[in-house]
């Protein structure tokens, strides 16, 4: 066996190691984080309801799809059955709260699990937003335009609705790869129309159709920013594949400065590098595995994970550097100046 091998080998072993005792599920942490979130959306939606105040609905409106937002998020610790370790409650408690909003939550489950086995190292990763250098060149001026312009037409047009649609049309797509895919297909339409349904047949009854529609406008477009960024945020200009599966993962996800309450709205995610690496890891004691497993790649004398900066400043700076993955160069990203260069020229021949 090569030294090499040995190496790699070790240094899984390690970071499976130091990381062991932080898989224990602290149920009680899981359930208060998915309640406050859920309690405070529902009390800003009676006020909303409750008042006659336009303007007052609509702060009220917006409040309630900021926090709907981070509510949401809570489903993604569902998908990996971490936020209270009940399989039950994180099976059925997701897609009561995502079919109000439309969000096809048991596609995405399924999907989340493809995406965790080719970040970094398959493109067909349903969630990979950035795109190659062949697909760029290969793409008609207005798709170029749109590539330089993702941040801005993704977060604040294409939004809620955007992530919506992708999902499904991803699902559609590998549904020959992962043959359960139809039938979260068709649970997740059912389940939409029957909740809309239910809601759409009371506003109408009670003369709120016009408020109904514009209420759920409102929180598609605040969730839908909130989404569309995290999305975008999780791994663009990081895709490389490294020598073994955990380093890819630890390289190919970012990590951002953050709060302890913004890192407690968004679930841990703000070490999202660390989750890729131990997905079993719950949200509470990822920062803690963020310190262990720095420790041991510095034994190793390997490049410590980044932390960017927080979640606005990172946004605004990459999207208005766009970068393509570089396939000729072993899936290496290109400076963000020489690319930028490389599109403009492109773009004005």
């Amino acid at each position: 066996m090569s030294n090499h091998l040995i190496n790699s080998t070790r240094l899984t072993q390690e970071l499976q190691k130091v990381t062991s005792d932080l898989h224990q599920i602290n149920s009680f942490a899981g359930l208060l984080r998915f309640l406050v979130l859920g309690f405070a959306f529902l009390i800003l939606v009676i006020i909303a309801w409750s008042t006659s105040n336009n303007y007052l609905f609509w702060g009220t409106s917006i409040f309630a799809g900021l926090l709907y937002a981070f509510w949401l998020i809570c489903t993604h610790d569902m998908t990996h059955h971490t936020l209270t370790g009940w399989r039950w409650f994180d099976s059925i408690m997701p897609r009561l709260i995502s079919w109000p909003m439309l969000w096809p939550y048991s596609v995405y489950a399924v999907l989340h699990q493809l995406h965790h086995g080719w970040n970094g190292s398959d493109l067909r990763d349903p969630e990979r937003v950035q795109w190659t250098w062949q697909e760029y060149q290969n793409s008609y001026p207005l798709v170029q335009w749109y590539v330089l312009h993702q941040w801005s037409i993704d977060i604040f047009l294409a939004g809620g609705v955007g992530l919506i649609l992708k999902t499904f049309i991803h699902g559609w797509r590998y549904r020959k790869l992962v043959s359960r895919l139809p039938q979260q297909i068709f649970l997740d339409l059912g389940g939409m129309v029957l909740v809309h349904g239910v809601m759409l047949s009371f506003a109408m009854i009670n003369g709120a159709l016009l408020r109904y529609l514009l209420f759920w406008l409102i929180l598609e477009r605040v969730i839908g920013i909130v989404m569309q960024t995290r999305d975008h945020l999780e791994h663009y200009g990081l895709w490389k594949k490294s020598e073994t599966y955990q380093l890819t993962q630890l390289y190919a996800a970012r990590n951002l400065q953050a709060s302890y309450f913004v890192g407690w709205l968004m679930g841990g995610l703000n070490y999202h590098a660390v989750h890729h690496a131990f997905p079993g890891i719950p949200f509470n004691n990822l920062p803690e595995a963020f310190q262990r497993i720095q420790g041991v790649l510095k034994s190793h004398n390997l490049p410590l994970m980044k932390v960017d900066d927080g979640y606005c400043q990172k946004t605004c700076f990459l999207s208005i550097h766009p970068t393509l993955i570089c396939e000729g160069k072993s899936s290496e990203i290109r400076e963000y100046d020489q690319i930028i260069l490389t599109i403009n020229n492109v773009v004005s021949n």
